[in-house]
């Protein structure tokens, strides 16, 4: 394992999801607080999902032509651009053109989200060998630490709201992240991920069966969270219960926090030797939670205590399924293919975003938090169905 570089690309990663969590709350608390609907407010991040679907699919192709050291320092340049760019939106502007501005410095941090992501767990394939199960050990803390410090940046998002109010906020941001840049370039001295032949266009969509048949899953694994998770929940929080900024952005924080510990912990909990057995039986159990919760919700049965306690095992099992989605991916590639089908890989999993979102407003505008929930649980018996026939055959085996 190459200790250095695996440590600098984790800090890139972490350094950008910092800022991305934060990015996250503070649209979402700040345009809630100038009374954008729901539905408003799910739109505000549609070109932030869409832009991510490109992104994965061309920028795995262009990580395989160039490099995945370029694909990062792409990533967290145009985030920087992005915060710098939302930093001078003008309160007195037309409420047309703020979406439309907005919308546009989301696009871009959407294409600088998966390019970073894609760029950093395309990575660890190459940098870590799968002895002993040391390449699922190594995807699920880096998977793990990003999403617990995405937690962390919810916290900030609403913190920094408070204390240093929309603009400021940014700026912090984007300094930071400068810092980030600044010192991934003077020390990541291995160049990654380039293909030994050029690769064509159409072989973006040639993929084998099992990363066709995950990818699909994850769409709707993905979509099953974000649908309650993105607009809903935070909306909720600080409607029916009346939540301060500073509590929702805390509790969202609390959530992703446990839910990126248990992750990194999940291949103590998932059964690596048996790839469908994992993918299927945890996405199934996720499926029963979501729909109890749903019809706790609906019969009225302690609303509070279930919602809580509901979420927190939701959290935990779908932690543990996108640790086995996360692993899988690598597993059914090869190293001369990596940035190819990681960003195929997610692509589908924007895809999901993009549903998930446009969906959360949607749903919570017609039927509240309890429609998003029961969505939920059909997208999630979606993703059970679709796992079913994933297998790790020899072929599989032989790309680790």
């Amino acid at each position: 394992m190459n200790t250095k570089n695996y440590s600098i690309v984790t800090a890139s990663y972490w350094g950008f999801t910092l800022t991305d969590g934060a990015l996250r709350m503070l649209v979402l608390l700040h345009f809630h607080a100038l009374g954008y609907s729901p539905v408003s407010l799910a739109f505000l991040f549609l070109l932030y999902e869409f832009c991510g679907i490109l992104t994965n699919l061309l920028g795995g192709w262009v990580g395989s032509r160039v490099g995945l050291k370029f694909t990062l320092y792409a990533g967290l340049t145009l985030q920087i651009i992005a915060l710098m760019m939302l930093s001078f939106l003008d309160s007195t502007w037309a409420t047309t053109l703020s979406v439309v501005y907005v919308m546009t410095s989301q696009a871009l941090s959407g294409v600088a989200k998966d390019l970073t992501k894609m760029s950093s767990k395309s990575a660890v394939k190459l940098l870590v060998s799968d002895r002993d199960g040391a390449l699922f050990k190594w995807v699920s803390i880096l998977t793990g630490s990003k999403n617990a410090l995405k937690g962390v940046g919810f916290l900030l998002g609403g913190l920094f709201l408070t204390w240093l109010g929309f603009q400021g906020a940014l700026w912090l941001m984007a300094g930071g992240l400068t810092l980030v840049l600044l010192a991934a370039t003077l020390f990541l001295n291995q160049d990654m991920g380039k293909t030994k032949s050029k690769v064509k266009f159409t072989q973006l969509f040639s993929k084998s069966r099992e990363i066709n048949w995950l990818s699909a899953a994850r769409v709707f694994l993905f979509a099953s969270r974000d649908v309650w998770f993105v607009v809903a929940l935070p909306v909720f929080l600080k409607e029916s219960f009346g939540w301060s900024f500073n509590q929702v952005g805390s509790f969202m924080a609390a959530w992703v926090i446990g839910y990126g510990i248990v992750q990194a912990s999940a291949p103590k909990l998932a059964r690596r030797g048996d790839p469908k057995r994992s993918a299927v039986s945890w996405v199934a159990g996720l499926s029963m939670i979501t729909l109890l919760l749903a019809l706790l919700i609906q019969l009225g049965v302690f609303p509070v205590p279930s919602l809580m306690i509901g979420l927190a095992i939701f959290g935990i099992i779908f932690a543990v399924n996108s640790a086995v989605h996360s692993y899988l991916v690598l597993a059914f590639t090869n190293h001369d293919q990596v940035a190819l089908n990681v960003g195929f890989y997610y692509m589908a999993n924007a895809c999901g975003r993009l549903l998930g979102t446009l969906l959360s407003g949607v749903m919570f505008l017609f039927g509240g938090l309890l429609a998003c929930l029961w969505t939920s649980a059909v997208m999630l018996v979606i993703a059970a169905f679709l796992s079913w026939p994933l297998r790790l055959d020899k072929s599989s085996s032989a790309a680790h």
